[in-house]
């Protein structure tokens, strides 16, 4: 099976409430975006699927928004969820780790639970590299994972986990030079079964 018969099975088969990523009101990644991107900007959330994030961020006035996911099945979930607001999104429906972006188009890249499906350090180094060049000059990414201590595995794939060094040096293994890490904390995400999931949130600023 490809990945993306394996992620639009997953979208297809179960409620996105039923998700162990679902989050009903995804606050910490609208704040951290906050702190980091005006509501002008151009914000793309990679691996997007079904999360609520986008809602979120449209009624707190972001008016460029990117949602970018391998499973196209995932994004039809959003975007009939949002009615007449999924207009407002530019809906991409790709690997991101193949994807052309825009050089430089994005002030803020959003990452939760994608980057540790990358477990060959090939595919790591494709999906910086897309980022390196999608991000301007200054921008900043927030790039979430299961944290050392977090499951090895999800949706029946296996992850590569992290903290934040050890995530800053990846991306510095990667591309040298083109991002540092300026904040980081952890995170226990609840899922909808009651399980209890660790976290890592790192945000890099992509070099000037």
């Amino acid at each position: 099976m490809t990945a993306k018969a394996h992620w639009d099975q997953v979208y297809g088969n179960r409620p996105e409430t039923e998700l162990t990523w679902f989050e009903a009101l995804p606050e910490i990644s609208a704040d951290l975006i906050a702190a980091y991107a005006q509501t002008d900007a151009h914000v793309i959330d990679i691996g997007a699927g079904a999360s609520r994030l986008v809602d979120l961020l449209i009624e707190r006035g972001y008016r460029h928004l990117h949602c970018l996911d391998l499973s196209q099945a995932g994004l039809d979930v959003s975007r009939a969820r949002l009615g007449d607001k999924a207009q407002m999104v530019d809906w991409i429906v790709a690997d991101v780790t193949r994807w052309r972006a825009d050089p430089g188009r994005y002030a803020l890249w959003h990452d939760r639970a994608a980057f540790h499906f990358l477990t060959d350090p090939d595919q790591r180094e494709a999906y910086v590299a897309v980022m390196a060049a999608a991000l301007r000059p200054g921008g900043h990414a927030v790039i979430m994972s299961f944290a050392l201590d977090g499951p090895e595995r999800c949706s029946g794939l296996p992850v590569q986990r992290y903290d934040p060094a050890t995530l800053a040096a990846t991306f510095e293994e990667c591309a040298p030079g083109a991002f540092a890490l300026v904040a980081s904390q952890m995170h226990d995400h609840r899922t909808p079964g009651a399980k209890t999931q660790a976290f890592q949130i790192s945000v890099l600023r992509r070099a000037a």
